[in-house]
């Protein structure tokens, strides 16, 4: 066996059991936060909100606990046509719409850049027994020109229930643009690299690719304080964020809250764990703060 080959081999080893040591610790969580709704009477009241929407977090289908998030969020303000878009969804088995698809019912449009991901998706859910509603795989890299056209090509226009921003690069400028849907509910990813306090986001860049602008993958997207005022200027509150400090989720704001709570970035915010695990968010911002940001 060649010195490339046993490279090879190892590097699929490493990446095998780095992929079973992220599922064992979804599925702890998962088990945590069973324990934590049967016995919230005996939680600590510190940060209580921030806490119980925590404790709503559940793995599915999704990256981390958005699952259980959503369906808590749902329970709260209601549903009314069960239609997504979703954009930015990989090979669409892991993505915010996979659980909704497959075990209720829902339906709407996936937006994915590679052509690959797209035709791996596209074959996933046309073919899985437990669709039920229809899903429009769309394959065309996103711009703030082109997004409300790609969401009509779905199909989609008016109000949906959900729509989830996702492209690692230009997320800020995209939802600013989207004007041919009114989601009631909007997930987006931020980056935890930029801290809570700053409303930064990358300039505007419409052939933006994250690791071919920097290596280190931190340069991207918005921070968590720009998408919290781009919200208030689209008309959302924000609700909380996932604690692996990836995703915050907003409610438009004509919407009865039930036990949901506005929270203001510095509230919700979570650094991004993954990330902490190598170096701190501080350390991490440090190594991008050459390149251009600009605050909005």
């Amino acid at each position: 066996m060649g010195i490339k080959s046993s490279f090879e081999r190892w590097k699929n080893i490493v990446f095998q059991l780095k992929k079973q040591e992220r599922r064992l610790r979804f599925i702890e969580m998962n088990m945590e936060n069973n324990l934590l709704q049967n016995y919230a009477s005996l939680q600590n009241n510190q940060n209580s909100y921030k806490n119980e929407f925590r404790s709503k977090e559940y793995k599915v289908h999704s990256q981390n606990g958005e699952d259980g998030l959503l369906l808590y969020i749902f329970s709260q303000i209601g549903v009314t046509n069960r239609k997504f878009v979703e954009f930015g969804i990989g090979d669409g088995t892991e993505c915010l719409a996979a659980n909704l698809i497959l075990n209720f019912g829902w339906s709407g449009v996936m937006i994915e850049g590679s052509k690959e991901y797209a035709i791996s998706a596209s074959e996933y859910y046309s073919q899985h027994p437990k669709v039920q509603g229809s899903v429009n795989v769309v394959n065309d890299f996103i711009t703030k020109d082109n997004i409300n056209t790609l969401i009509e090509q779905g199909g989609i226009t008016g109000e949906i229930d959900l729509l989830s921003v996702d492209i690692d690069g230009n997320d800020y400028w995209v939802w600013d643009r989207i004007e041919t849907i009114s989601p009631r509910v909007v997930v987006t990813e931020y980056n935890a690299t930029f801290g809570s306090e700053k409303a930064y986001t990358i300039p505007y860049d419409p052939a933006f690719v994250r690791l071919e602008k920097h290596p280190s993958g931190y340069y991207h997207g918005m921070s968590l304080k720009a998408a919290e005022k781009l919200a208030h200027k689209k008309g959302y509150v924000l609700i909380g964020c996932d604690s692996e400090g990836v995703n915050a989720f907003f409610v438009r704001n004509d919407l009865a809250l039930g036990q949901l709570k506005s929270l203001s970035a510095k509230e919700a915010y979570y650094e991004q764990r993954v990330r902490v695990d190598v170096c701190p968010t501080i350390d991490q911002f440090n190594v991008i703060k050459h390149l251009p940001i600009e605050e909005v």
